[in-house]
């Protein structure tokens, strides 16, 4: 019996995808050129089941649909420091990143400082090669997607814990 590598190449019983065998665990990989041939059943399996891993030439990429991304994403929270200034305004510092706000009340400091992210995150996004390789801006990618996905200043709002800054 030939001795098995620890990566087994296996091919299913059609020829959509194969299958790279690592101990007890397999993992779908689609070749690109038969999700294209087979996007319907790709999008479906995304839907409904699992992620799905896909190959081209030398890119890897994963599809994968919202709530999955929400599970993946449900670690990073936004947390924002209060501080009460001098005139009795409210400033709001995101911690995770370089945002901060100031208004007449918590609330309206926090939907400022809500709306003032996704604005960061959709221009981050539209940028995304020059912002994702700054070294200073690659650990937002997280925090921007949860912004993206979450899409509205209110849901977003909803997520941000205050907290009590040093004044």
């Amino acid at each position: 019996m030939a001795k098995r590598t620890q990566r087994t190449l296996l091919t299913l019983c059609t020829p959509q995808h194969t299958i790279y065998k690592k101990g007890a665990h397999n993992m779908k990989i689609w070749n690109a050129t038969e999700v294209r041939k087979d996007w319907s059943r790709v999008v479906d399996l995304v839907s409904r089941d699992t992620p799905q891993f896909i190959k081209r030439t030398h890119d890897n990429m994963l599809l994968a649909n919202e709530d999955f991304i929400f599970q993946l994403l449900d670690a990073y929270s936004f947390t924002a420091d209060i501080y009460t200034e001098a005139d009795g305004s409210i400033t709001l510092s995101l911690r995770e990143m370089d945002l901060v706000e100031n208004s007449s009340t918590q609330e309206a400091s926090r939907n400022l400082l809500a709306a003032s992210l996704l604005d960061y995150a959709t221009e981050y996004f539209d940028d995304f090669k020059l912002w994702s390789s700054a070294p200073n801006r690659k650990k937002d990618i997280p925090y921007v997607l949860k912004a993206l996905l979450l899409a509205t200043p209110e849901k977003i709002a909803e997520e941000i814990l205050c907290q009590d800054g040093k004044n």
